[in-house]
């Protein structure tokens, strides 16, 4: 890449010039950052993949300032409208038929006939998408495999050299990637789990479909979210050597805890950070305790059993 980092944040006017100009953008949101470029931009979008080294069958989402600009490249039915009015602005993202191949290209879309859309819920990040005047596509600002980056100094150190704007919103107060919902055919299925849990949804449309098309939703390769050291999930004893990222009161170090209290949105958003950490501090071996799986703990496991190694 012949762009260099950037010295400070931006301004949401400076990164939606950057956008339309086909440059990247390092973009806050409430899940983890983004790197981000306009969706419509196969060129732009190309140079994600470069910046990330991430695999060209795994489609992106699309950010968008509001529900109504959704439906200008998704084709929405009731149910999708019925969840786009609970959960947005926020961490939901909707893989429903596209209806504009031009502004979300075929690169973004991984050649599919569906498009992921979501409205994020940082102000900053929809400042700047609406300022573009285009979708946004904003994968996680971090090299491909790698934990996602939760704050500005991460995003930067992982992709700043690819951007040519950078914005700073601070903490990422989620801390993990959206759920991914696809409505497709008439049915509506889970294909990622995330801070918005499977009993939020159904309280919306009803039981979800089991299985789903999971090549549909970003996030989906067996090994992801990894730092550099093997990771050992719901361990009780760890071994020698390992470094143990507890949960609940009196498990490990507190200073290496998810949640010392057991608050599964404390360790969602600690979870990338942690592994960030023992990368920095050149652990060998990571250990996790176990998580419980009920609510946001399912989105926190997939992400873990990736981070292992596992298909989620």
């Amino acid at each position: 890449m012949e762009q260099s980092g950037p010295a400070s944040s931006a301004s949401e006017a400076q990164a939606a010039e950057a956008l339309r100009a086909g440059k990247l953008v390092i973009l806050p949101t409430e899940t983890v950052y983004g790197l981000a470029a306009d969706a419509g931009n196969a060129e732009a979008v190309a140079a994600i993949f470069e910046a990330k080294g991430r695999p060209r069958f795994n489609p992106l989402i699309s950010h968008v300032p509001d529900a109504a600009e959704a439906e200008t490249i998704a084709i929405f039915d009731a149910r999708a409208r019925a969840l786009a009015e609970v959960f947005w602005p926020g961490p939901l993202t909707i893989v429903a038929p596209v209806r504009d191949r031009d502004r979300v290209c075929d690169l973004a879309r991984a050649g599919l006939d569906s498009v992921a859309v979501r409205v994020p819920g940082h102000a900053r990040a929809r400042a700047v998408i609406a300022a573009a005047g285009c979708p946004v596509v904003a994968p996680s600002a971090n090299r491909s495999g790698r934990p996602s980056p939760t704050t500005f100094a991460d995003a930067v150190e992982e992709t700043g050299f690819a951007v040519q704007a950078a914005v700073d919103g601070g903490p990422c107060p989620v801390g993990v990637e959206s759920t991914v919902v696809s409505v497709l055919d008439g049915r509506v299925a889970l294909l990622r789990p995330g801070s918005v849990t499977r009993e939020e949804i159904e309280a919306v449309v009803g039981p979800l479909e089991s299985g789903g098309e999971g090549h549909r939703s970003p996030g989906r390769l067996t090994v992801h979210y990894a730092p550099d050291a093997p990771v050992r999930i719901e361990v009780l004893e760890p071994r020698e050597g390992e470094l143990l990222l507890g949960f609940g009161p009196g498990i490990g170090d507190p200073r290496w805890s998810l949640s010392p209290t057991g608050d599964l949105r404390e360790a969602a958003a600690n979870l990338f950070r942690r592994f960030r950490e023992a990368d920095r501090a050149g652990a060998s071996a990571i250990a996790v305790s176990p998580i419980p799986d009920a609510g946001l703990g399912e989105a926190i496991n997939d992400r873990l059993r990736r981070a292992a190694g596992f298909v989620g």
